[in-house]
């Protein structure tokens, strides 16, 4: 079974992505992205890249995909730059992994 990889945010930042052919989703409300994770989730998508701006308003929709294998749900930089939100992610899942942080 293929999936399918999503990006989610706002259109300068996830543009970008529609030249590697990822399927990209303007969303700037929290019900937009809440909506568009949950669509993509029942749709195949194996990977949903997500701006951190984005991420913050659906924190809970994103909390509950955290334990699932798919999709894995990525925070990426905007535009503006970096909030650190995904740094802290990846460093508390390799804490988990290794049982400490090594980055």
């Amino acid at each position: 079974m293929a999936y399918k990889i999503g990006v989610i945010g706002d259109r300068d930042s996830v543009m970008p992505f529609k030249l590697f052919g990822f399927e990209v989703i303007y969303a700037i409300s929290s019900k937009q992205v809440r909506d568009t994770i949950e669509s993509m989730a029942n749709n195949n998508f194996g990977v949903i890249f997500i701006t951190e701006d984005a991420s913050e308003l659906a924190v809970e929709t994103i909390n509950r995909y955290k334990g699932e294998v798919t999709p894995a749900i990525i925070l990426i930089p905007s535009h503006k730059g970096t909030k650190g939100i995904g740094l802290k992610e990846i460093q508390d899942n390799v804490e988990r992994a290794v049982g400490q942080n090594i980055l």
